[in-house]
């Protein structure tokens, strides 16, 4: 019996495997992010070393409620975001538990920091230690659980001189 392949939309063929035109896209887009990723890595550690010595040791700020209670309604909606999913039982979850998961950790980070040298560190390092950080390691822990489970398709090259798949 011959494997008889017909091109359909979106590239994938008859017998369900991938044309070589679509291998080829993934490994170009693949190769581009990868790219893009590592130019904004490098680029951003001269910013961060001049940051270091330009920016002022202290600052006075407007809008400070502003930035904290709309960062903590983006948390909050996050973290409901990430309940009405799992709720839902939608694979998406693991994104909105990822990025809550991020934001607790940016939130404990920020409360620390910016809390150093007044008398509200203590309260700031027991939210971080005891319900920030736990939070955010469940999350992420929970992500990798559902990602070990996700079903991949075999690991293939994408193309000649791509030997690792993504």
């Amino acid at each position: 019996m011959s494997d008889i392949r017909t091109e359909h939309e979106g590239g994938a063929t008859v017998s369900g495997a991938p044309s070589a035109e679509l291998l080829e896209r993934i490994r170009r887009q693949r190769r581009h992010t990868l790219e893009l990723l590592t130019v904004s890595a490098v680029g951003l550690v001269p910013w961060t070393i001049l940051l270091w010595f330009t920016l002022p040791s202290g600052y006075t700020v407007r809008q400070w409620r502003t930035a904290w209670v709309g960062f903590d309604v983006l948390l909050v909606f996050a973290m409901a975001c990430t309940a009405v999913l799992g709720w839902r039982r939608h694979r998406a979850v693991a994104v909105s538990a990822a990025a809550t998961a991020a934001l607790l950790i940016c939130d404990a980070w920020f409360d620390v920091s910016l809390a150093l040298g007044t008398d509200g560190v203590w309260m700031s390092a027991a939210m971080a230690v005891c319900v920030e950080l736990p939070l955010a390691w469940f999350l992420i822990h929970k992500v990798l659980g559902m990602l070990s489970l996700a079903h991949w398709p075999p690991r293939t090259p994408l193309a000649d001189g791509d030997e690792s798949a993504p």
